[in-house]
């Protein structure tokens, strides 16, 4: 830290959450600033807060690191004096039509902070914002600024941008220190706008006067004015105002570096990040080429904006005082500069921010402590569930007692308060990670599996030394709609989704860098496209993974792809941009499911609205975790899909075979408990082991079984029950994959005779899994059973141990427990040798082993979506087909078609909302809700007035709103085929009909007689456009329109197979190819994946290695005959496409 004789700390900061204006993270801010020579640093990004958690948390470890460094909370406010004039004003100018077309215009230009000026033109229609500082003198005042921040985003207050206004400055002043911002502030304001006016100097001072008092008559001597030192001429012209201002009415007056960038060399950076954010938003219509243009040096900015010392401000006041020939008086300047560090440290208390965990009183029963309700609802849950031996009294003790010592009753009532709403509403998971180990959670019904009866471990879930709070991950069918409804019931500051910021990201930057430089989009394409496939196996390697998929980091892109690096050394000047901009904020986004649930979240931090949705600043993920750090807590509500696809096939058959037509939430509960609930569903049924698993290539739409190579490896496990199937899917992963445990798994089933076990303890342990440590569990209860004196406390600290730091041989914890473990090891009668094995196994395994809890929790999903399939097929595909998503809708009804079922074309007088079923059960017949680009409304008008017989009932229908079924409706009813059994005698084609009466839509009987003469010479569509029409419009590919009856008849009569029935000892079989996808070698050669379809329903991916563009040519959707290798698990592959594909017909 340097020495500086002038003291100095920034009170106006910004960092890359100052979207495209600020750059760099509040982190980066401090530490150079601390390194520069100040104690203290205020952040005071645009509008949200949201670079706050940053800055909080940095500050306490710098602290723990004997830095000594003062975080001091702020935001840059935007303020209007009075928001209810300004929305009249909003409301005058949309009445005026020529107004509010220049008010139309204007939102749909971007806004761009330049630099503590915001510029949307010089004849903006409605009165614009100042740029107000607000920062924290207390924890009062940082939650005042909490609750201003949250009001600015209301409806009432915001407008392109959060709006405060002087009611709401007045309402929560306490604690609260304001000063008058940039050039862009209250003073710079004045003076533009003014200017706009007509008025004089004077004029605009004392419209301005009259702003500062009232200022200064709500915050006393909080309030200051503020000089900034550049070389922007009106700069000094506000500066000047401010000097006056402060003589005349008393206020105080600071000097601030309003930095924007972390260090004094990242301008640079911070001005490419600014015109990337201009480019990805559209340029602001105020915008000139000049202004895109990079400065060649920051003396042609006018000013440099990093967190300076006070020699350094007093350098820049003496630098551009003199440049704009102004003159000022040095001591006033000098004081204005040191006046800082006082407020820094004398008049901002030092307060440690307030991180008391956030979770809701309405939880808690009146009259009740939580630690007393959760024991009384656990114990009436145990009761209800007729779990009454000692067994599961004693774990449920175990269990709260843990609780209980943590403080984690008010948590756990919390999550069961959201598990009874969902399970009011929709479909919910029987469980989802550790917390399956919970009885607890159980008996509560947030979970659904017994931890007791599948042998699953609290442990792995909570312990009594853990840190931090729980984590509970709740699937459910609809999350969005259970988070509406807790919202409604709870209050919208009481359910708040959680944000995510998405980052700017290598191959963007490549992108966009790039096209602001001008570089030719070929020679930028070209680098993205290969810069992936190029690194990711040179990646594997050296992180020593060899099966699964696997993404490079950053630094292993630069490092690892050729073309890349070529590139950046080609342009330097993009490799120092990429390397600096990687990371920083590109936008705002939503977590995926995780919410805070907590009383009045608004007053304890600073919430935002983005789409009408409140959502926190700050977030909570794989990389960030800055929520629990400061006392609030994430609950997970994820969707998943599987759950809705449950809940319709029960409709179905509540529909089909008990006679119910509307079911109920109620009825598809009771059947999901009396049927497929894990306490009620037999796991020992072996027809659906056989049926399903033994063959599950031919199931479609069971869950974690939808790709090929897990079902490849799932047909040769065959697996028999609950464990072995836990066991399939935690082995198909890279790790187990990598050591090949998947075949030695195999191996052991089939031959569990040959297994051999070094001692009994280990055979007690992993019998279940034929003597192989596959579930991270295994190794905490080999430790404690093997082990001297060591809980399943201790062994599961073992195993986190070994995961994170594998051998990890050096820390001190890790070799008490292994000591305990050899002493155990040889009381039990286990050799030196054996145990040392043992030992070395339980850390080889370490790292790829899976959690059980999870592993067993989801495998009943699996078993209830087989269980589905074998009992009412037609009902499981239909929901299948409707829950699929449009990328994989044709794989999908292959799929069906390869479980015997027919599809049933489209026709607007069959076809519904959703798949439905033939009485017969054996077609499917789909639904208009399949066809891209036809609206709920326009399928409303047809099911509503349908039947129609002839095409004149349905485009003459008094019944039907044209509006709704349009133009574009009967264009994609009648290329999907839905209109065919319209298309009559008088119409030479489908291409015919289509111009007759979608293309030249006819408006009376008389028109469209017109027009089937008009284009009667169109005719038909072409094969090949029918062909792409069908699979683009509705998923369906039309095989009989591609094999012709007499190539397949001569495939048949020479016992040729399709693709979906391979016979590996005739190595030959036909099929349609679909698609060609290049790829690369991790050694650069050329190779394809070729997706082929056939009868069957398969959908089959081929590796064509050795691949020559200039003389393999393949046909897409052309049939071929193939002569293949098949591997069990990894599918199909071919040495030459030129020699082993042959055109067939």
């Amino acid at each position: 830290m340097k020495d500086n004789d002038l003291p100095f700390v920034g009170l106006h900061a910004h960092s890359t959450f100052s979207l495209n204006d600020g750059f760099g993270y509040p982190q980066e801010h401090q530490e150079y600033a601390y390194g520069n020579g100040m104690n203290a640093l205020a952040l005071t990004d645009h509008g949200t807060c949201a670079g706050l958690s940053y800055a909080i948390l940095n500050a306490k470890k710098m602290r723990e690191e004997g830095k000594e460094f003062k975080a001091i909370l702020g935001v840059e406010a935007y303020f209007i004096p009075d928001v209810v004039e300004w929305r009249e004003i909003y409301e005058e100018i949309k009445q005026d039509k020529k107004s509010a077309r220049a008010l139309k215009k204007r939102e749909s230009t971007t806004v761009a902070e330049t630099d503590g000026s915001s510029r949307e033109g010089s004849t903006a229609t409605l009165p614009r914002y100042a740029h107000l500082i607000l920062f924290a003198q207390s924890q009062i005042g940082l939650n005042n600024i909490y609750s201003i921040v949250s009001e600015s985003h209301d409806e009432k207050h915001f407008y392109r941008r959060p709006r405060v206004d002087f009611n709401l400055l007045r309402k929560y002043n306490e604690g609260v220190i304001c000063a008058t911002a940039c050039l862009g502030g209250i003073v710079g304001r004045e003076l533009y706008s003014g200017r706009d006016a007509g008025l004089n100097e004077e004029e605009i001072y004392q419209n301005a006067l009259v702003k500062l008092k009232t200022f200064a008559d709500i915050y006393g001597d909080r309030f200051y004015g503020e000089l900034q030192w550049n070389s922007v001429p009106e700069q000094h012209i506000v500066n000047k105002m401010v000097i006056r201002a402060s003589e005349e009415i008393g206020i105080s007056i600071i000097s601030t570096a309003d930095s924007h960038y972390p260090t004094q060399d990242a301008w640079r950076d911070r001005e490419m990040y600014k015109r990337l954010g201009w480019l990805s938003r559209g340029t602001p219509s105020w915008m000139t080429d000049d202004d895109m243009k990079m400065p060649e040096s920051v003396d042609a900015i006018g000013y440099e904006l990093y967190p300076k010392n006070g020699e350094q401000m007093w350098e820049s006041y003496k630098k551009y005082s003199v440049e704009c020939g102004v003159e000022y008086d040095d001591d006033l300047v000098r004081d204005s500069i040191s006046l800082t560090h006082w407020i820094a440290h004398e008049q901002v208390e030092d307060f440690e921010v307030d991180t008391t965990v956030q979770l809701p009183d309405f939880v808690v029963p009146e009259g009740q402590t939580a630690d007393n309700a959760l024991t009384s609802m656990s114990i009436e849950g145990l009761k209800s569930k007729g779990l009454t031996s000692q067994e599961y009294i004693d774990r449920l003790k175990y269990e709260l007692d843990v609780i209980h010592t943590q403080g984690f009753s008010k948590y756990f009532l919390t999550m069961k308060a959201i598990a009874d709403k969902a399970n009011e509403v929709m479909a919910t998971g029987p469980a989802r990670g550790s917390a399956s180990g919970s009885l607890l959670a159980y008996v509560l019904n947030i979970t659904q599996v017994d931890p007791v009866r599948f042998g699953l471990p609290f442990e792995r879930f909570m312990t009594r030394d853990m840190k931090g709070m729980p984590d509970i991950d709740f699937d459910v069918s609809e999350p969005a709609l259970l988070k509406e409804k807790l919202a409604e019931e709870w209050g919208e500051f009481s359910v708040v989704p959680i944000s995510n910021w998405n980052t700017l990201q290598l191959k963007s930057l490549v992108k966009d860098i790039g096209k602001f430089m001008k570089i030719p989009w070929s020679e930028v394409n070209e680098v993205t496209g290969k810069m992936l496939i190029e690194a990711t196996p040179t990646a594997k390697k050296a992180n020593g993974i060899k099966a699964g998929i696997y993404v490079p980091t950053f630094n292993e892109v630069m490092e690892y792809s050729p073309t890349l690096k070529a590139f950046l050394s080609k342009y330097p000047e993009v490799a120092t941009h990429v390397t600096a901009l990687n990371g920083n904020i590109r936008a705002l986004a939503k977590h995926a499911g995780g919410v805070l649930v907590a009383d009045d979240l608004n007053k304890h931090m600073p919430l935002i609205k983005s789409k009408g949705t409140w959502q926190t600043p700050w977030c909570e993920g794989m990389n960030v975790r800055h929520l629990e750090p400061l006392g609030f807590i994430k609950f997970d509500i994820l969707g998943l899909s599987t759950l809705t696809m449950i809940q319709q096939a029960i409709v179905h058959i509540l529909k089909r075979h008990h006679d119910v037509e509307n079911p109920t939430i109620e009825d598809i509960k009771t059947y999901y408990d009396k049927n497929l609930h894990p306490d009620s569903i037999n796991f020992d049924d072996q027809t659906v082991w056989d049926n399903v698993f033994h063959n599950v290539n031919s199931a479609p739409g069971i869950f974690q079984f939808m790709e090929d190579g897990m079902r490849g490896f799932c047909e040769q496990a065959k697996p028999n029950n609950l464990t072995e199937l836990s066991a399939v899917t935690s082995l198909f992963r890279p790790g187990p994959l990598m050591m090949k445990t998947d075949q030695a798994f195999v191996e052991a089933k089939n031959a569990p005779h040959l297994v051999s076990y070094t001692h009994p303890v280990l055979k007690e342990v992993l019998s279940k899994t034929y003597g192989l440590i596959v579930f991270q569990e295994d190794i905490a209860n080999i430790a404690h059973k093997v082990g001297k004196d060591i809980s399943l406390t201790e062994g599961n600290k073992l195993r986190k141990m070994l995961t994170k730091y594998g051998t990890a041989s050096g820390t001190k914890e890790l070799q008490v427990i292994k000591d305990k473990f050899m002493t155990g090891a040889s009381e039990k009668g286990m050799s030196v040798k054996v145990s040392n094995r043992v030992w070395d196994d339980m850390t080889a395994f370490a790292a790829y082993g899976f959690n059980l809890c999870h592993a067993t929790a989801y495998s009943i999903i699996s078993y209830q979506c087989a269980w589905l399939y074998n009992y009412f097929p037609s009902e499981w595909v239909a929901s299948f087909l409707d829950k699929e998503p449009e990328k994989r809708k044709e794989k999908a009804i292959m799929l069906a078609k390869k479980s015997g079922f027919e599809i049933r074309k489209l026709d607007v007088n069959t076809s519904g909302r959703v798949w439905e079923i033939s009485e017969d059960g054996k077609t499917l017949i789909q639904p208009l809700t399949s066809i891209k680009g036809l609206g709920e409304s326009a399928i409303e008008q047809i099911t509503k007035n349908r039947p129609f017989e002839k095409i004149e009932d349905f485009i003459f229908n008094e019944g039907i709103t044209y509006s709704k079924l349009n133009k574009k409706a009967l264009d994609v009813l009648t290329r999907s085929g839905a209109l065919n059994g319209l298309v009559d005698e008088r119409f030479s084609g489908l291409k015919h009909f289509w111009s007759a009466v979608a293309v030249d839509r006819p408006r009376k009987e008389k028109n469209l007689l017109e027009n089937i003469e008009k284009y009667r010479p169109e005719g038909d569509f072409d094969p090949e456009q029918m062909i792409q029409y069908s699979v683009d419009l509705t998923g369906v590919f039309p095989m009989s329109d591609v094999m012709s009856d007499a190539v397949r008849e001569s495939l048949d009569s020479r016992l040729i197979p399709p693709l979906g029935e391979y016979d590996r000892d005739l190595g030959v079989a036909w099929g349609i190819v679909r698609k060609i996808i290049p790829r690369k070698t991790k050694t650069g050669k050329d190779y394809w994946i070729v997706e082929a379809i056939d009868d069957t329903g398969t959908m089959s991916k081929i590796k064509c290695w050795g691949v020559d563009s200039r003389v393999d040519v393949l046909y897409v959707n052309k049939p071929y005959l193939m002569k293949l290798e098949s591997h069990p698990i990894w599918g199909f592959s071919t040495r030459s496409v030129r020699h082993n594909f042959r055109l067939l017909g």
